[in-house]
């Protein structure tokens, strides 16, 4: 009886077993990504020939003044105790001082994100809206002149320079059509006139009820959202064409086709519905890289995003803001691939 009760036992307990070792190995693995990006950020730090000791006391400084800079950055102790410095550092949301304005570079990083997110949201969500539906109907039409715009549109999304195209939409849609807002977030005259909640200037000013400066807005978002959606639907429509390809000439659409079902539930309801968690992936990449490499984009358009932020940083010698930018952006690579195996496990349950 005993034996009995042991078996039960072991069989109600097993099912955890392989979300425990799931789940340990996702932590390890997010564990492991983030230190190697640590160990990078730190070692660019220290090879790059700036001095942050004179960056900071300047050139015409004493040497007794450099020394005293010196150890307080912790210069004068090993590598391996200043990498671990930096550890602590970062974890608790420490990068240091900003040469550029003497305040922390994690309050900037906060400050000038949220134009990042925003720009980049809207542009995703133009790239999901446009390129899903145009990837399938390429696919399905093969060979079609849908196939053909579809193959066009992706081939000059990827070959088009971006400064170009921003160049030539601020000239055309607002130099001479004056269609939309220019550079910047907004127009000098309603700047700061909305309180700052979440930093995301659209939905701030639809909070407050401000529908003029939420226009306003809108109109300087529009362009280089529209330019960086543009590119996102390239990757998507191509992405998506290719996967529907491949499930369309599979047996199980065949024959479901033979049996008499509607072509509409044979494209949506099968073979759709089977690339789905291959799209997650795409659009995770996809929404990673307009956060990351929309900085042609944000000097284009004088968008104050991290994007101008590193750059401006970069091009000042401020290897604290620098830095301390990259580990955000890695951070937002990682967090987005946890993301899409937590959204795996909800389309597809063989990956449980």
């Amino acid at each position: 009886m005993a034996s009995t009760d042991n078996i039960f036992e072991r069989r109600r307990r097993a099912p955890f077993a392989p979300w425990f070792k799931g789940t340990l190995n996702t932590v390890g693995s997010i564990a492991v990504t983030m230190l190697g990006l640590l160990f990078i950020t730190f070692v660019i730090g220290r090879v790059m020939p700036i001095d942050p000791v004179l960056a900071i006391v300047g050139e015409r400084a004493s040497q007794s003044t450099y020394d005293e800079v010196y150890q307080q950055l912790g210069l004068d102790k090993p590598l391996i105790v200043q990498f671990f410095y930096y550890i602590w550092d970062v974890l608790h949301g420490d990068f240091g001082t900003s040469l550029l304005n003497a305040r922390p570079v994690s309050e900037d990083i906060a400050r000038v994100f949220p134009a990042t997110m925003e720009l980049a949201t809207l542009g995703v969500i133009m790239g999901i809206v446009l390129g899903v539906p145009l990837g399938v109907m390429a696919a399905v039409k093969r060979g079609s002149w849908i196939d053909q715009i579809a193959r066009v549109v992706a081939l000059v999304g990827y070959s088009m320079p971006i400064f170009w195209l921003g160049l030539m939409g601020l000239l055309i849609f607002y130099g001479i059509l004056g269609w939309v807002g220019g550079p910047g977030r907004l127009d000098i005259f309603y700047t700061d006139i909305v309180p700052t909640r979440t930093g995301l200037i659209l939905v701030d000013s639809a909070i407050a009820g401000d529908w003029t400066v939420f226009r306003n807005a809108l109109s300087h978002l529009v362009l280089p959202a529209s330019l960086l959606g543009y590119y996102s639907l390239a990757y998507i429509s191509r992405m998506t064409r290719s996967f529907m390809l491949e499930q369309l000439s599979s047996e199980y659409v065949t024959t479901a086709r033979v049996k008499g079902m509607s072509e509409w539930k044979v494209i949506w309801g099968h073979a759709f519905k089977n690339i789905r968690v291959q799209l997650i992936t795409v659009i995770a990449l996809s929404y990673a890289n307009l956060l990351e490499g929309s900085v042609l984009t944000e000097i284009i358009f004088s968008w104050p995003g991290i994007g101008s932020y590193i750059t401006t940083a970069l091009l000042s010698a401020d290897m604290n803001a620098v830095l301390g930018g990259t580990v955000v952006v890695g951070l937002i690579f990682i967090c987005l691939n946890i993301f899409s195996d937590l959204l795996y496990k909800v389309f597809d349950p063989r990956s449980k």
